[in-house]
């Protein structure tokens, strides 16, 4: 069975590059260029990452036991623009300090 922490750290990774894509690439191709397809496309994509990331932090909630403190942490790491990659750091620094390199 695969370990719930390591399913949020890597569905965090990929929704926090859709999001920066999506503020950075796809918002000025949008206003800039005249490209709102590419809002379009990024953003479905970026909104179906965002589901799976509440998905697997609810899991690791369940599985492992996480606490509604880390839950919010999470959940508030998903929403700004550098924010899962910050969680990601917390967690694998914690999982090392386990013993679990």
């Amino acid at each position: 069975m695969a370990d719930p922490t390591r399913e949020v750290r890597i569905t965090g990774i990929l929704e926090g590059i859709s999001f920066l894509v999506l503020l950075f690439v796809a918002m000025p191709l949008k206003y800039l260029a005249g490209m709102p397809i590419a809002v379009r496309i990024v953003g479905t994509v970026h909104g179906l990452l965002f589901i799976a990331f509440v998905w697997t932090v609810a899991r690791a909630r369940t599985r492992c036991g996480w606490p509604a403190r880390r839950v919010a942490e999470a959940l508030v790491a998903s929403l700004l623009p550098f924010g899962p990659f910050v969680l990601d750091r917390k967690l694998r620094a914690e999982h090392a300090g386990a013993g679990n390199v």
